[in-house]
């Protein structure tokens, strides 16, 4: 049940302001398309064809990175995507920005600078004070209404994302509503049958909290990634740790290991560890070892093995809801894509509710020919995702529910 207003509730032909994440990975300066242009396209889209005057806003990196960019190339991605012409000035809230704000006729579409080049946005702090901020308080007078799609970004207390509801009505674009409706039906919706969860991922902690949260809520846990290695670690086998060149293991091992024991010990009948991994071979192959026949880690595991998907999907296919957080393995090299493509493709085949999430998990079904209809949900947010999964508020519903 949504508590708060969505773009059904706004009346047309409004000057609507409107805050999207366009972040993107950036390659020899080139901004490169990504499934979050073509999401936040269909809100920009819906708000242009009935009369409103849209101007959009977004953040691309953090100062100080290399992929710290102008909004210049986002304004032709997402213009693809829209299917209308979106014009760009490099301002946010200064004399340009207000002036071609101003200028725009109903249907027409702006996108303005870099919110992160703002000093106002960054800072983490309460929406009261975020509202207060000369960038919040010169903006939205220009503005009859505020629209949050970025939901990705909903764990953030920027200026951009909590101090605009307090200025202005506030509403909730197509891509806010889907997401929070899909990440949060975890913990609010009722199975009647097995509600399974693919755990992986880089980070132990990500995946104990999960796993702590929605104890009640899920009946298997399949784990993979280095989060599952993790978890094989403590189960007593010569894996989770580092070798020569490696940092992912050992630092997250002493932080997590008694957590790690704990959950374990509590719920080790809901939790199915690897049976096998996948390694390079000396000729740089793919090559799979039994967990059993591991006397000692001597190189990387890059996935989860055959065998563990042949045991993992059968789980899938008697589950009513499963959801997925975080990649088993290294997908994005094909040698390394089975295990993570293995329960993608499982959860395909399976009339369930379904919802992938967490990071860059549901770039695979895009890069190995899956059917996106094929899944209830595909999740482009990491943080927030999270943060849903795990029963965590969100600052930026929160301000929307406020603003109700």
């Amino acid at each position: 049940m949504m508590s708060f207003n969505t773009i059904d509730d706004l009346d047309p032909g409004q000057r609507v302001l409107v805050r999207l994440d366009l972040n993107s990975p950036v390659e020899d300066g080139t901004v490169q398309d990504n499934r979050r242009f073509e999401r936040h396209a269909e809100t920009v889209r819906e708000l242009a064809e009935r009369g409103d005057r849209v101007v959009c806003m977004a953040h691309q990196g953090r100062p100080g990175d290399d992929d710290f960019v102008s909004l210049r190339q986002h304004a032709d991605i997402l213009a693809e995507h829209v299917g209308r012409d979106v014009g760009f000035v490099p301002d946010t809230y200064g004399p340009e920005a207000i002036e071609a704000i101003e200028a725009l006729d109903a249907g027409e579409i702006l996108l303005l600078e870099n919110v992160r080049m703002c000093e106002d946005e960054l800072p983490e702090a309460s929406p009261e004070t975020k509202a207060d901020t000369e960038f919040v308080q010169t903006l939205a007078p220009a503005f009859d209404a505020y629209v949050n799609d970025a939901y990705s970004a909903a764990h953030r207390k920027h200026a951009s994302i909590v101090g605009f509801p307090l200025a202005l009505p506030a509403y909730a674009g197509r891509v806010m509503e889907s997401e929070y409706e899909a990440n949060t039906a975890i913990a609010e919706r009722d199975f009647d049958g097995q509600v399974t969860m693919v755990v992986g991922g880089t980070k132990a902690s990500d995946v104990i909290s999960v796993m702590e949260a929605l104890d009640e809520k899920v009946d298997q846990f399949l784990l993979g990634g280095i989060a599952g290695e993790l978890f094989l670690r403590a189960a007593g086998y010569p894996v989770g740790e580092d070798v020569e060149g490696m940092d992912l293991f050992d630092e997250q091992w002493e932080r997590n290991a008694d957590t790690i024991r704990s959950v374990l010990d509590e719920r080790g009948d809901a939790i199915t560890l690897a049976s096998d991994l996948a390694y390079e071979d000396a000729e740089g192959e793919r090559a799979e070892i039994d967990v059993e026949a591991i006397e000692e880690k001597t190189q990387g595991f890059l996935d989860v093995g055959s065998e563990t998907v042949e045991t993992y999907a059968p789980i899938i296919h008697e589950s009513e809801a499963v959801f997925v957080k975080g990649a088993l393995g290294l997908f994005e090299d094909e040698r390394f894509s089975v295990g993570t493509v293995g329960v993608l493709e499982a959860i395909a085949e399976t009339d369930c509710f379904s919802v992938v999430g967490g990071g860059d998990t549901s770039r695979a079904i895009e890069m190995y020919g899956l059917d996106e209809a094929d899944f209830s949900h595909v999740s482009i947010a990491g943080g927030a995702y999270i943060r849903a999964l795990t029963g965590e508020s969100l600052p930026a519903v929160d301000v929307l529910e406020d603003a109700a």
